[in-house]
């Protein structure tokens, strides 16, 4: 009987190891603001951000700019180094890694 107890517990456990904490997924969960194609180029800054109309006209979808390769962005003229922070940070939010900051509510 206590064998028994302490398997069932042994199982529960292994079921949930921290209570109130939920488990590790690889995907990333919703974010709350719309992210496009603009705004992400200026969360990354550094000059990419001048990029964001050449971008927003070729690509025009923030999804495909997150699987866009590095051959598409040289084509479009974008600099090597812009297009290494691009592809890093499109990497990166994919992996749910890094997300663009919201813009702060400024009070009155």
């Amino acid at each position: 009987m206590a064998l028994l107890r302490a398997i069932l517990q042994t199982r529960t456990l292994q079921a949930n190891p921290a209570p109130g904490f939920s488990r590790f997924y690889s995907q990333s969960s919703p974010y709350l603001v719309k992210v496009g194609i603009p705004e992400f180029l200026n969360a990354i800054g550094k000059g990419v951000e001048n990029h964001a109309a050449k971008l927003e006209n070729e690509i025009g979808d923030f999804q495909k700019l997150l699987v866009t390769r590095t051959l598409k962005l040289k084509k479009l003229g974008i600099p090597c180094q812009q297009r290494k922070l691009i592809l890093n940070y499109a990497q990166k939010y994919r992996l749910g890694l890094w997300r663009p900051r919201a813009e702060p509510v400024k009070a009155k």
